[in-house]
């Protein structure tokens, strides 16, 4: 015989086995998402079969477990199925508010298909509240995506939307125009569905243009397509739009006919809605019915009649009840209607806010792209400029040509320099400004900047003096660049405004902090001074004195603009304080960290000089130039070095030289006929991994810079470009690792 306990124990332990392997399953993130993507494709079958109350639960159970995996796509595509499932039963107020999370989430997510999608059922949203103008919003942002990502066939239906919001705001020549679109979209992808119902709107738009030939022919060819595959919703619409342009033509019987089929077929639509809403929604329908809800206490009444234990009494107060229940419901119902138009207002306002967000990220990105190409396309003939004006000074030029030829660099100088700043600004504004430490001694850094502007001083007879606090430490580990930046703008400005008089440069300590020194910075003249009105706007970009400085002193209006931007960055602070015709003081406070470390100083070298002409000859370098004077200034200035050179115009001939020849090093442009710069370098990187090549390129935005690590070149030399940076690269490519390897 069976031991009973024995039996029921192994039950148990086999339950306890099955519910544990069910648990196992359960936390595996792929399999939870199997079941998350089964329950979509659920709910989105009840949904198409009218089946809400059931959609909306497994949809509420994919999001519980979308949420507890974190996936952010499968979230947000649930969120966008649950407002467009709260938009099919009327619940407006609810759907916005899902509808509004969706597109936070799948913004993160940054899954534009379904946030196109998203903005699509938005815009229907706003249609059924009547606000056209707020659909029309939606929907151009959906219709913007879809055709991003190459989607015509999704933007026929968001098109068709586009032309009844104008429908109704009466611009049917905008209505038209969408709807055709539409159609031509619809016939190409065989959306039958969207073809008939833009077919029978379309034939409404010429109703009210007055062409009611046209009109007619195309809501009968709508109506045939409807009735040909059993579209009720759009059959319902066609018949009612037929019944209005038969009346108008005076077709009066067939006008009837049409508006029967209409009655008939939205009274079945609305039966089929309200048997498939959610109970609470069936019970809001029931309360909306005023003579269903009077039917149902009558009966109640009479039952109270019936039951011999309740008297007049018990009726009267179960009224007087009722009548209470009543009056707070509707007091309730009006609350919460106004609590729902706010969070409306507040979401609509939400909705405005992200598109704001994203038509300023795209001004940005194409601001960013434009500085790009008009930065290449004034560098490239600025390297011709000075590249043939320092050529032609190298060359012994007749005595009278030297100072054109000297006013003629400072132009392209001035030019070079303009863009620069430019292209520094745009940085700043953009976040893309690191800071990069290194050990320096700032009181040595800050006299060579003064040093280096003396020549300028002298010309204006000015002298700079120097005061270095004594109780502020030399060396420091911080951004030796941008203090150099900061001081050269700040000290360069000084000279430009002052004639015969001084400048003073200051430095001294404010506080310390676990070796953080917080030091203040002056620079102070005598110079012509600025008015307290200018001097609220001396910090904003293209800001000078007034025209007439601009005019007389010159120079671009950025200067102080990048330094405000820097010290920023720095975590410092600036300001000034100025008279008149007496003087100007500018003063910032930046932290810095004190270190002992030893400052490293690199050796400058007299790049291939003292290398010999024999070791010199065996070195070949292949420029690649599509631009003729490019070509011809880049050659000599190797050929000055004592370089020989192979040149070619494109990036096919670049490939098949490199595959054929040795070369040290490739100097590449990037932007020219046929594949370019960055395509033909990974094309070389597929079969010579060691060869050096140098994007020599006007590009210097640096959203570009990724692309030319990706394709694998081993450094960028932008052009123009400083004759000393050039010959160091060029140096440590081609010499400097034949020494490593000896």
């Amino acid at each position: 015989m069976i031991n009973i306990k024995n039996y029921i124990w192994g039950i148990l332990m086999l339950l306890t086995f099955v519910v544990n392997a069910q648990n196992t399953l359960s936390t595996d993130p792929e399999t939870i998402q199997n079941t998350i993507d089964y329950r979509i494709t659920q709910a989105q079958y009840d949904i198409d079969n009218n089946n809400y109350y059931p959609a909306k639960k497994k949809l509420e159970t994919a999001l519980k477990l979308a949420e507890n995996i974190q996936n952010k796509k499968s979230i947000g595509l649930i969120y966008s199925k649950l407002g467009k499932l709260e938009y099919i039963i009327e619940e407006p107020e609810e759907a916005i508010k899902t509808l509004t999370k969706a597109i936070e989430v799948q913004r993160f997510a940054k899954d534009n298909i379904n946030i196109a999608e998203t903005y699509k059922t938005l815009g229907n949203v706003y249609m059924t509240l009547k606000d056209y103008e707020q659909a029309l919003i939606y929907f151009t942002a959906s219709l913007t995506l879809f055709e991003q990502e190459n989607l015509d066939e999704f933007a026929a239906e968001v098109l068709l939307n586009e032309g009844k919001a104008y429908m109704y705001l009466k611009q049917y020549r905008k209505a038209r125009e969408r709807i055709d679109k539409s159609l031509a979209l619809a016939q190409r992808y065989d959306l039958t569905k969207i073809r008939s119902s833009a077919l029978i709107y379309q034939a409404k738009v010429y109703y009210y243009l007055n062409d009611n030939d046209t009109a007619l022919k195309l809501g009968n060819q709508g109506l045939i397509l409807a009735e040909s595959n059993s579209f009720t919703d759009v059959l319902s619409h066609g018949y009612l739009i037929l019944s209005e342009l038969n009346e108008k033509l005076g077709n009066y019987k067939l006008s009837t006919q049409y508006l029967k089929n209409h009655i008939a077929l939205s009274e079945t639509l609305l039966e089929l809605k309200r048997k498939n809403l959610s109970p609470e929604k069936r019970a809001k329908f029931i309360l909306d019915d005023q003579t269903q809800f009077q039917k149902e206490k009558e009966a109640d009444l009479e039952k109270l009649k019936v039951d011999k234990s309740l008297n007049k009494l018990a009726t009267i107060l179960s009224i007087a009840l009722i009548t209470i229940l009543s009056l707070l419901t509707l007091s309730l119902y009006k609350n919460n209607n106004i609590r729902l138009k706010t969070n409306n207002m507040l979401h609509k306002k939400n909705g405005e806010l992200i598109l704001a967000k994203e038509k300023a990220e795209l001004a940005s990105k194409t601001k960013a792209n434009f500085l790009s190409t008009v930065t290449h396309e004034l560098r490239t003939p600025l390297y011709a400029v000075t590249g043939l004006t320092n050529m032609l000074l190298d060359e012994n030029p007749k005595p009278d040509q030297i100072q054109h030829l000297k006013s003629l660099k400072f132009s392209g100088d001035y030019l070079l320099t303009f863009i620069n700043d430019i292209l520094q600004i745009n940085k700043i504004e953009a976040n893309k400004v690191d800071i990069e430490y290194e050990v320096f001694d700032l009181k040595k850094t800050i006299a060579n900047v003064i040093s280096a502007l003396n020549n300028s001083a002298e010309d204006n007879n000015v002298k700079i003096h120097f005061e270095y606090g004594n109780d502020v430490p030399t060396t420091f580990n911080a951004d030796q660049i941008k203090i150099s930046q900061i001081l050269i703008n700040l000290i360069g400005n000084s000279i430009k405004f002052t004639k015969d008089g001084d400048i003073w440069v200051r430095v001294k300590k404010l506080k310390i902090k676990d070796n953080i020194y917080t030091l203040k910075f002056e620079i102070e003249d005598n110079g012509i001074g600025i008015t307290e009105e200018k001097q609220k706007h001396m910090f904003e970009s293209f800001s000078q004195g007034s025209i007439q400085i601009n005019r007389k002193y010159g120079g671009t209006g950025l200067g102080l603009s990048i330094v405000k931007g820097l010290i920023d960055i720095l975590n410092g602070k600036i300001n000034l304080k100025s008279e008149l015709n007496k003087g100007t003081t500018f003063f910032f406070e930046i932290p810095l960290k004190h270190t002992n470390d030893e400052v490293v100083v690199e050796d400058r070298k007299n790049y291939f000089k003292d290398v010999s002409d024999l070791e010199l000859s065996n070195i070949k370098i292949l420029v690649v130039e599509d631009n003729k004077i490019n070509q011809m200034i880049t050659k000599k200035i190797l050929t000055k070095m004592k370089l020989m050179c192979d040149v070619v115009d494109n990036g096919e001939e670049a490939v098949d030289l490199v595959k054929n020849n040795h070369y040290d090093v490739v100097l590449m442009d990037i932007h020219m006929p046929g594949i370019s710069g960055i395509e033909a370098t990974k094309i070389i990187r597929t079969f010579d991994r060691e060869l050096n090549i140098f994007a020599l390129t006007a590009v210097t935005i640096e959203d570009k810079m990724h692309e030319f690590e990706e394709a694998g070149f081993d450094d960028i030399i932008s052009k123009p470009f400083k004759q000393d940076e050039f010959e160091k690269k060029l140096y440590s490519a081609v010499i400097g690792n034949k020494q490593k390897m000896s």
